[in-house]
C-alpha cells in the first residue's frame, strides 16, 4: 500500500472540512427551518385563539339581540296586540269577549301552541303572533287551523277563523296571508291595525 503523500493529506483534509462546512451549514438551514415551522404553528395557533374569540363574542352578540327580539315580542304581544283584539274584532262584527294566551294542547300523535286565543262563544279566531312574518309562518298556521276542533273538540261547533300580527310583514307574504282567508294585524305607530280591506272574506274552519 503506498502511503499518502503530504499534498493528498492536506486535499483529503480541506474535502472533510468542506463536507463538514456544508453538514453545518445544512444543520443551520434544517433548524431554521423548524424555527419558522415553529413560528408559523405559533402564528396558526394565535390566529385560531383570535377567531375562537371571535366567535364566542359573535355567538354572545346574537344571545342577546335574539333575547332583546324576545323580549321585544313579548311587549308587541302584551302592549299592542292583545289589548286591541276585541276592538279590532268588533269592527269586523266579531263579538270578542275573553282573549286567553299561550293555549297549549299536548297529544300523543302532536300537539299544537296557540299564541292567543279569541273567544266569543259562537266564534274562534287563533292569532299567530310574529316579529317578522314569513310565508311558511302562514302555512304552519294554517295547518294549526286545520286540526284545531280535532284537539279541542268542545269547539267543535264553533266558527273558527284565523289571524296572524307580527312587527314586519313584507308585503307579498301580507298577501298572501289575506289570499288564505286570515286576517292579517300590523303594527302602526303605538297601535295595531287589521290591514284586510272592505272587500276580505275570512275563510271558515
Amino acid at each position: 500500500m503506498t502511503a499518502a503523500t503530504s499534498d493528498e493529506v492536506w486535499t483529503l483534509l480541506r474535502e472533510l472540512l468542506e463536507t463538514q462546512k456544508e453538514t453545518d451549514r445544512k444543520f443551520q438551514e434544517t433548524d431554521r427551518k423548524f424555527q419558522e415551522t415553529d413560528r408559523k404553528f405559533q402564528e396558526t395557533d394565535r390566529l385560531l385563539r383570535e377567531q375562537s374569540q371571535a366567535a364566542d363574542r359573535r355567538m354572545k352578540q346574537l344571545d342577546e339581540q335574539l333575547g332583546k327580539l324576545g323580549n321585544r315580542l313579548g311587549e308587541f304581544v302584551e302592549g299592542l296586540v292583545r289589548p286591541a283584539l276585541v276592538r279590532l274584532f268588533r269592527t269586523w262584527g266579531i263579538a270578542a269577549r275573553e282573549v286567553h294566551a299561550d293555549v297549549s294542547v299536548e297529544e300523543p300523535d302532536g300537539g299544537m301552541q296557540i299564541d292567543l286565543l279569541v273567544v266569543n262563544g259562537a266564534e274562534v279566531v287563533l292569532v299567530e303572533v310574529k316579529s317578522k312574518l314569513t310565508q311558511a309562518d302562514v302555512n304552519e298556521h294554517l295547518d294549526r287551523l286545520g286540526k284545531f276542533k280535532r284537539l279541542l273538540p268542545r269547539y267543535a261547533d264553533a266558527r273558527v277563523l284565523g289571524a296572524v300580527a307580527a312587527m314586519v310583514i313584507p308585503r307579498e307574504v301580507g298577501r298572501y296571508a289575506y289570499r288564505q282567508g286570515l286576517f292579517v294585524l300590523a303594527q302602526s305607530g303605538d297601535s295595531v291595525v287589521i290591514l284586510n280591506d272592505a272587500q276580505f272574506q275570512p275563510r271558515t274552519w
